[in-house]
This record gives structure tokens, sequence and C-alpha cells, in this order.
């Protein structure tokens, strides 16, 4: 099982692991069935990734990390919800991880949708309606208003999990937990953490 570790340490696996995923050299998912022993009397995993749903984000792949590294929460649009935000608590709280990163994606069908507006059905809508402030804020800035909104929702949603959570808030403050927006790139296979 993985220790728990600083942010700063955890941003430097994400990035390391992103790294060797880009230049087609993974070496952490043949481990797998090899650490499924070890997991069986609980879990450590270093990082909590809110991701979106998509089938081309697999946040294991993608940062090259195996069984029990990575608490990953996976939601179109990597929007905030009740039982996102309880699992990101328990993460934190329960696991003692000191890092969430919430990871858009180039290309996001969900924030496409938001962008195009218009009617869509049943619980679509609870989406559209969470990443709809984000593509209000990317209609003012220069550039695709479809890539703009992803990362604004990215960091929109990074800052809304702590304004929601006294749990998150106290760990924040006393500088243990980082809560930072990423952005995957479809084309490259690059994530970008932090300042977006």
């Amino acid at each position: 099982m993985a220790e728990n570790v600083s942010a700063q340490v955890a941003i430097d696996r994400l990035i390391t692991g992103n790294k060797r995923f880009v230049a087609g050299s993974l070496k952490n998912g043949l481990k797998g069935p090899g650490r499924r022993p070890d997991l069986t009397g609980g879990q450590k995993p270093f990082a909590i990734i809110l991701a979106c749903a998509d089938s081309r984000v697999a946040p294991e792949l993608i940062f090259d990390q195996t069984l029990g590294d990575l608490f990953v929460i996976r939601v179109a649009g990597n929007v905030n919800g009740t039982e996102v935000l309880a699992s990101i608590e328990y993460a934190v709280a329960a696991l003692g991880v000191r890092l969430v990163v919430v990871t858009g994606h180039q290309s996001c069908g969900a924030v496409g949708a938001a962008v195009k507006g218009g009617r869509v059905t049943d619980h679509i809508s609870r989406l559209v309606h969470a990443i709809e402030p984000s593509v209000i804020e990317a209609r003012q800035k220069d550039g695709d208003v479809v890539e703009n909104a992803i990362r604004i929702n990215a960091q929109r949603t990074a800052r809304i999990l702590v304004e929601s959570s006294a749990t998150l808030t106290q760990e924040v403050a006393e500088g243990g937990l980082q809560v930072l927006p990423g952005y995957y790139s479809l084309e490259t296979g690059v994530v970008e953490i932090g300042d977006l």
C-alpha cells in the first residue's frame, strides 16, 4: 500500500507517472494483480482524482498508477455533488489523502452540451446546470468557448469543493490539503495540474 504523502509529493508522483504515459513506457499497470493481496486489509491512496466519466479518461492509466494508488471519483463533467463531496471528505478524513485533483479534459461532451444549450433530457439537465456558470465565464474570454469552459469548470469545481465542505476548508487552511484543477489533453496525453 502507498503511504500517506504530502500534496507536493503526490503532485510529483502524478506528473512523473503522466510523463511515462505520454512516453508510452507504462510500468505500474502490470503490478495490479500482484498488489491485490496487499490491499485486502485496507487502502492508502496518495491522491484523489475527480475526473470525467468519459471512456477516454482513465486516471490510473494517464497517471500510470496501479491498484490502491488513487482514490478515483468519476462523473460526467467532473462536477460536484453530494456523493462526490462525501467521497472526497472520506478519503481526506479517514484515509489521510493530502491532494485532490479535479481533472477536466479536452473535448468534454458534458461541457460541450452546456455550451450548446437547448433542451436536455431528464437528469442530464443537472449536469448542464452545474456547468453553466463556467460557460458564462468562458464566453467572456478569447479563444474556444468549450475549451475555456472545460478549464474554468475544473477550477470552479475545485473551489466549490473546498467552499462546500467544512472538513476540506479546515484541511486546506491548516496547510495539509491541496485541491487543484487539472486538464488532460486527449491529443498529447499530457495532464496539467494547478494554474490553468
